[in-house]
């Protein structure tokens, strides 16, 4: 599924504005003369004209004829607002979620744009939305802001799945300096602006015979962005994708334009690398690419007991290697890749089921759920429903999840359809490394990724295979309502001293494992409940597993707590982790009015008013 960041317009402004070139001024009020155009006249005036001069004494008959007009006006008065208190509050629990929306979305003027990650789980308003086409131009910007203390938070293609990047005051995005600057066939060096895609990347330098190192599961994302949040791949000799950044451009508002890399200013290049947008727009960045290669992808099915077995060869002996485990079954997925090269060739292989057989089970369980009639399939009679033909196995789940997302039962046999159609998708395949290392993670979703250290190569401590015992575990216990994947993978070390994988020994290696709820439906209600039972279950394993395992969340899934008591928690585990007062002396050295932070930053890593770290 393409996901990109969505820039929605509002509704049809009712308010006369100005736009100003830079920053907009805020919403001008309402005359009385607009006001007097709104659309809804909710409240029926039930006043009659006033009696004429010297009217006769009203008759008994007459009287009470009054009295019932002015009763049935007061009982039609009553009557209105109770309508309008009915559609504008939400129902209770139990009710049917059948609601006109009349008050839930007032009039916004034009330059108000709406902006919503691809999951939909986080989003803002803002006036402020900035798209430089030059390096001058986001300097510019950038100057303006810090003298204007104007907030403009670095926002990349809004995939983080926690919207890190999303502010309400004002962001900059980058999507317009996207070319490439510079290509070192020789050295396999690429230098680019920092809002040029992943795959538009991979694209434009495969011509030279040069890729990417690793690739994480989807390709949108900025290069700015991917790098500034740790992003990271698969394969246990392989580090995050930020340590292939071997030097970069930030724009930053106290010091301008500054060049950084591990020659020059070393200490702030291994902290700005994994930096969060909060020391500096990255402009441009220079990568350390590889030669590119066809690789071999095998997947198999196994099971738990036969990868404690198996686990330290298939971490040494795989390039890369990624577990994908299926709550309620015995069935884990093992997918490895390597370079065609390694094999003498392709392996001649004959799949034993066709791409259709494979999916069938998935698709008898959703005939079967629609003919059964499960009670939330609100999209069952959609005339415009695709073919069940048509479908893809991620868009099938989500069908299949639609009717009952919140059922144990319902889940666990969805659960196990998927686990029998990965036994009928063993196989190989082959293609270059930008096709293959892809993968197709579903619809909207919430995830929680945990980052924990494993051992080394040479000796894996084996606790990332009993942390996934230990999930699995709670998961049943609980009755949990998981669905398939949970998916577990590795990388080597990185120096970027943000990083979750952050260490100063090269031999070690981490672990990287994901929980998710999907949000396959854009009912409402049904979200919220999805929404709450995801940090239920989140929390459990939070409170039960990170301490114990030295685990840590990935900083574009992490979410911040609106709890005082759990947000002191959280700062307090992020400070025994990572060097924030470092992290926090470099951003009041190179951005004071902090027009780069948000919320989310100000929070996880608080400042007092004289600059220094508040904890």
């Amino acid at each position: 599924m393409f996901r990109s960041l969505k820039l929605k317009r509002s509704l049809q402004s009712f308010v006369t504005h100005h736009k100003n070139p830079h920053f907009n001024h805020s919403l001008e009020p309402l005359s009385s003369s607009t006001s007097k155009t709104l659309p809804l006249n909710l409240i029926r005036q039930f006043s009659s004209s006033s009696p004429p001069p010297n009217q006769p004494p009203l008759s008994a008959a007459s009287a009470t004829s009054s009295e019932l007009r002015k009763y049935l006006g007061y009982s039609a008065l009553l009557l209105s607002c109770a309508v309008a208190t009915y559609y504008s509050f939400p129902f209770p629990e139990n009710a049917k979620h059948k609601k006109a929306q009349l008050f839930r979305y007032a009039p916004l003027p034009d330059d108000l744009h709406t902006v919503v990650n691809w999951s939909g789980t986080h989003e803002v308003q803002t006036r402020v939305f900035l798209q430089p086409e030059t390096l001058e131009e986001l300097e510019t910007i950038v100057k303006d802001a810090n003298e204007k203390k104007q907030k403009i938070r670095p926002v990349g293609s809004g995939l983080s799945p926690n919207g890190i990047g999303l502010a309400r005051a004002g962001m900059v995005n980058l999507a317009l300096l996207d070319k490439v600057l510079e290509v070192d066939k020789e050295k396999k060096t690429v230098r680019v602006q920092a809002g040029i895609r992943v795959q538009q990347l991979v694209d434009a330098i495969k011509d030279y015979g040069i890729t990417l190192q690793n690739f994480a599961s989807i390709r949108e994302q900025q290069i700015g962005g991917i790098v500034q949040v740790g992003a990271h791949g698969t394969g246990a000799k392989l580090p995050p994708i930020d340590e292939q950044v071997i030097s970069m451009k930030l724009v930053t508002p106290a010091k301008g334009m500054i060049e950084i890399s591990k020659d020059k200013d070393p200490e702030l290049f291994f902290l700005a690398r994994c930096g969060l947008g909060g020391l500096g727009v990255v402009a441009e960045v220079t990568l350390q690419c590889v030669e590119r290669q066809e690789l071999v992808e095998h997947t198999f099915v196994s099971n738990l007991t036969e990868i404690k077995k198996n686990h330290k060869k298939l971490l040494n002996d795989n390039k890369h290697v990624k577990y994908l485990y299926i709550p309620y079954t015995d069935t884990v997925v093992v997918v490895t890749c390597n370079p065609v090269s390694k094999w003498r060739g392709p392996p001649k292989y004959k799949p034993k089921y066709s791409p259709d057989e494979a999916l069938q089970p998935v698709r008898d369980l959703y005939q079967e759920s629609r003919e059964r009639g499960q009670p939330m399939a609100t999209s069952s009679t959609d005339e415009n429903e695709p073919e069940i033909s048509s479908l893809t196995f991620t868009e099938l789940r989500d069908k299949l999840l639609s009717l009952d997302p919140l059922n144990k039962d319902h889940v666990r046999k969805i659960n196990q359809a998927e686990a029998e159609f990965w036994k009928r998708s063993e196989g190989y395949r082959v293609g270059w490394s930008d096709e293959i290392l892809g993968f197709d993670c579903g619809g909207q979703q919430w995830v929680s990724e945990t980052c924990f250290p494993a051992g080394t190569l040479s000796k894996p401590n084996m606790k990332d295979l009993k942390y996934i015992e230990d999930v699995m575990e709670l998961i049943e216990k609980e009755e949990i309502p998981a669905p398939a994947p949970i998916e577990q993978r590795w990388t080597a070390s990185s120096r970027s001293l943000m990083s979750p994988a952050s260490s100063s020994s090269n031999d070690d290696i981490f672990s990287w494992v994901g929980i998710i709820l999907y949000l396959p439906t854009t009912d409402a209600r049904q979200r919220k409940q999805i929404t709450e039972e995801f940090f239920h279950y989140r929390h459990l394993t939070q409170s039960r597993l990170w301490d114990q395992y030295s685990a840590y969340e990935h900083w574009a899934k992490i979410e911040v707590p609106k709890d005082k008591a759990e947000l002191a928690a959280l700062q307090a585990r992020l400070r025994k982790r990572f060097p924030i007062d470092a992290f926090n002396k470099a951003r009041m050295e190179l951005d004071p009015n902090k027009i780069l932070s948000n919320g989310m930053l100000e929070k996880m890593f608080p400042l007092d008013d004289n600059g220094t770290s508040s904890l």
